[in-house]
């Protein structure tokens, strides 16, 4: 969750490394620290706040430090509490992303033998380790120290007598950083390019030791090679290009994105490999969050139109079952690659003998690495902490996986792939009506409480609809099939409850109606999302965004380009951080 920087080469250490972590800051903001080799000492910085917020700082010249950015798991956000943790005297500096689960009885037994602690983090434990087994030899100290931490990890370490850098992964991300006569080490792409698009990805057990003439790779003592992969991003991609937000230009870019998915995959055929699926007698998909959301729109498509029994199950709750043996193809879904629940769902998975498919936005990042197949989304990077345009990035290739396997004629896949071609002009109209949007936006924006519901197609769209909705403007949402209301949630209806209604027009069109009558019989404010043809709707809502016309199948890439315009707005309105929402990361590292 937490981002972390390192640097070793010809430039300032501190200017490169607070220039890496503003770039970060997607993966936490509670806190920031840097630190600097001055001499034979260490020279750190340590601020609570994003680092954007700091305009004044000083460290002394040095090129060789490390930084990070916090998104708090141990301890409040505070001073004592932000990394870079150092141990006793003061000579070792590490910043780490993970948890330390056994950190509690690790740091009673160094207390024992007169360690002195200053925060409440898991990090600190690293730092002492590290002294304990440190004999002049970074790297060896580092890796002895690791085979004492249970949990996860990656860590960046240094020491004042030394210039190199020694870095260390467990199942959080990590990557080098490759330039020309200098060396980054990042949890993510985006803080090294600035200065260069080649990198190198560290798998799980890998110790790195980076110094000006080079690096070194070690997994299980053994030295190994790892590839260097070129980035297919600039780092125009990954600014603001004149948007207020980053989640404005992302929204915005979600027509290049369906149209860059599908050149991918969409020529005269799907070019997804059919053997995949060979085979299997059903699929269950994990995932968490909004990926969790395109699972169970994944599972509408692929069971209309395959036949294939699916599952979609929340990839936390699957680590804690015991799924039966069978033909199952498991799809993990996880826009960075990274997320550890769905990670691990995937490695059990893989050792229960099923075959694994992973649907990522993140070249090179570990879930292609446990897969045996993966599809990529094509998306590029994404900044703001909610997911927008890889959720429509996923939904495409979903679409694709179900029409590359249905079991249909091919006139009616071909049909549904022309309308899929035209996809990416009807997001452009509704980007269009975006200050029509923005308008109904802010008849809403004074609620604190709000339900989303669909039916069919509509539901999952509904539910992604609150998590946006939720996440950036902090109104308590709620998404529930349409049916359900009835069934509980009816009591909290009302005037002071407004609902958005996702009405598809399909087989569950009249049944929609019906739960809108219901609502509004309950004094409710109804803003239905619904077809421009749709000529019946204006006389059972109070409001209407109105989305191009398509097939019923294909509304949940429409609807829900509109309803994050929807949340954006209302968040705009309300002064919310839209990019950096309270007490969440980008890529979620821990379990």
């Amino acid at each position: 969750m937490c981002g972390i920087v390192g640097y070793i080469g010809f430039r300032r250490a501190d200017q490169v490394i607070i220039s890496a972590l503003k770039r970060l800051e997607y993966r936490g903001y509670d806190s920031w620290g840097v630190a600097v080799k001055h001499g034979n000492s260490l020279e750190i910085i340590k601020r609570v706040g994003a680092i954007g917020d700091v305009e004044n700082y000083s460290l002394a010249e040095g090129n060789v430090g490390i930084g990070h950015t916090r998104w708090a798991t141990h301890g409040k956000p505070s001073e004592i509490n932000a990394h870079p943790h150092t141990d006793c005297n003061n000579q070792i500096a590490v910043v780490h992303n993970g948890i330390i689960s056994n950190f509690q009885s690790l740091k009673e037994e160094l207390e024992s033998r007169g360690h002195k602690f200053s925060s409440e983090t898991d990090t600190e434990v690293i730092a002492h380790l590290i002294e304990e087994e440190y004999r002049g030899d970074l790297k060896e100290a580092v890796m002895k120290a690791v085979e004492r931490l249970r949990g996860s990890y990656a860590i960046v370490v240094m020491h004042a007598e030394t210039e190199e850098l020694v870095a260390a992964r467990y199942k959080s991300p990590l990557v080098i950083g490759v330039g020309d006569g200098e060396w980054f080490i990042a949890s993510d792409v985006p803080a090294v390019l600035d200065y260069t698009n080649r990198v190198i990805y560290l798998e799980d057990g890998d110790v790195a030791k980076l110094w000006n003439d080079g690096f070194t790779i070690w997994n299980n003592g053994k030295e190994v090679e790892r590839r260097v992969e070129t980035v297919p991003w600039s780092i125009e991609d990954a600014e603001k290009g004149g948007y207020e937000h980053f989640m404005l230009k992302e929204i915005h870019e979600n027509p290049r994105v369906v149209e860059e998915t599908l050149l991918e995959y969409l020529e005269d055929d799907i070019k997804i490999d059919s053997r995949i699926f060979a085979g299997i007698s059903d699929i269950l998909f994990v995932a968490c969050g909004t990926s969790f959301h395109a699972c169970l729109v994944g599972k509408y498509l692929i069971e209309g139109l395959t036949g294939i029994p699916v599952r979609v199950e929340y990839a936390s709750e699957f680590n804690y079952s015991n799924p039966p043996l069978s033909r199952t193809l498991v799809v993990g879904i996880t826009q960075s690659g990274e997320t550890a629940d769905t990670l691990e769902a995937m490695r059990k998975a893989k050792k229960l003998g099923m075959r694994v498919l992973a649907i990522t936005n993140v070249l090179g990042s570990t879930a292609t690495r446990v897969a045996d197949h993966v599809i990529y989304t094509r998306a590029g990077p994404e900044i703001g902490v909610a997911a927008t345009k890889t959720f429509i990035a996923q939904l495409i290739v979903l679409y694709l996986i179900a029409a590359k396997i249905s079991s249909l004629p091919p006139t009616e896949i071909e049909e549904l792939l022309e309308e899929l071609r035209n996809i990416p002009q009807k997001i452009r109209q509704i980007l269009d009506r975006e200050d029509e949007i923005s308008s109904i936006s802010n008849t809403f924006a004074g609620y604190e409480n709000m339900m989303y519901v669909g039916r069919g197609i509509g539901y999952p769209v509904a539910l992604e609809g609150a998590l946006k909705l939720k996440e950036i403007s902090y109104i308590h949402a709620e998404g529930y099939p349409a049916g359900e209301l009835k069934h509980g949630p009816f009591a909290l209806l009302g005037e002071k409850t407004p609902v958005v209604a996702c009405v598809v027009r399909d087989k569950t069109y009249e049944s929609m109606l019906g739960n809108i009558k219901e609502i509004k019989a309950r004094e409710s404010p109804v803003i239905a999302v619904a077809d421009e043809d749709d000529e019946e709707i204006e006389k059972f809502v109070d409001y209407v965004i109105r989305t191009p016309s398509t097939i019923p199948l294909l509304t949940p890439l429409t609807y829900s380009v509109a309803l994050q315009l929807f949340a954006y707005h209302i968040a705009r309105i309300r002064g919310c951080e839209i990019d950096k929402p309270r007490n969440l990361a980008k890529s979620v590292t821990v379990e």
